[in-house]
């Protein structure tokens, strides 16, 4: 294939795939009148920033940020931790049944994850942690996926520099952390901006573990403005569009590490 018909084909389907965010864009700096108008206007006339103080003053918005970005930063600096720890492990430990218990492992990947929502929810009530956020951030600690990705980049790393390590002293933890921990910078990269984005989009577990309005988070707060003002399409939009911002800037700061990470660890090891 050409290379201006690849470039064509990246244009098409870029275009096809942002023009739903810029009508979002565009719809919240609109009154609800003229959202949906005929012709339709791409460019708001005049700009309508009503939406947006709505959506502040309506709705705790700021509790609900809040609220997401705690979980979000705690559950992936914890899944940084464990996963890291597991994949050291898997990839440069010996011990029996190491690469059985890895299939394990990741053979939970499989089982989908309506078939252990409740008895998940029984664990949960069980430990009295319903409506706290330690129940999202428990069941959020471990990640089989997690784990895959960093034990395929650690793989890559030559066993001689665990090898010198250990001829120097440096016990099993020390060598996690002086020696393959720097090195797997593009691993950790990857994990998190990708359990960030999966935390800060989450609906379903806030939904079953919070009661507590203090304790929801933005997606279960878009859910209850939306049920209580359907018609008000520009204030969603406009909430929509705040929820999103910290997304965008993440996937924006380190896109060159998805890209280098999922492909490193889809063909390594």
């Amino acid at each position: 294939m050409k290379p201006a018909i690849k470039l064509l084909a990246c244009v098409l389907i870029a275009f096809v795939m942002l023009v739903p965010f810029v009508w979002m864009l565009s719809a919240s700096f609109k009154p609800n009148a003229e959202i949906f108008a005929s012709p339709m206007r791409w460019l708001p006339d005049p700009w309508y920033f009503g939406n947006y103080a709505e959506i502040w003053l309506k709705l705790d918005f700021m509790l609900y940020f809040l609220n997401t970005a705690k979980l979000a930063v705690i559950i992936t600096v914890v899944q940084l931790i464990t996963c890291s720890l597991a994949a050291f492990a898997f990839a440069k430990l010996r011990f029996p049944g190491r690469d059985q218990i890895f299939l394990g492992y990741l053979a939970t990947m499989m089982v989908p994850w309506h078939a252990i929502m409740i008895p998940q929810f029984m664990v949960i009530k069980s430990l009295n942690l319903y409506d706290t956020h330690a129940a999202i951030i428990l069941l959020w600690s471990f990640s089989a996926f997690g784990v895959f990705i960093l034990r395929q980049n650690m793989i890559s790393i030559p066993d001689s520099l665990h090898e010198a390590a250990k001829i120097d002293g440096c016990g099993a933890f020390r060598t996690y952390a002086w020696i393959i921990l720097p090195l797997t910078k593009t691993g950790l990269a990857t994990l998190t901006i990708l359990t960030f984005n999966s935390v800060w989009n989450d609906y379903m577990g806030p939904m079953i573990y919070f009661d507590s309005n203090s304790l929801k988070t933005i997606q279960l707060g878009l859910a209850t403005f939306k049920r209580q003002y359907s018609t008000n399409h520009g204030a969603i939009m406009a909430g929509t569009v705040c929820a999103i911002i910290p997304i965008v800037v993440v996937y924006a700061a380190a896109q060159k590490y998805i890209i280098e990470g999922v492909a490193f660890s889809g063909v390594k090891g």
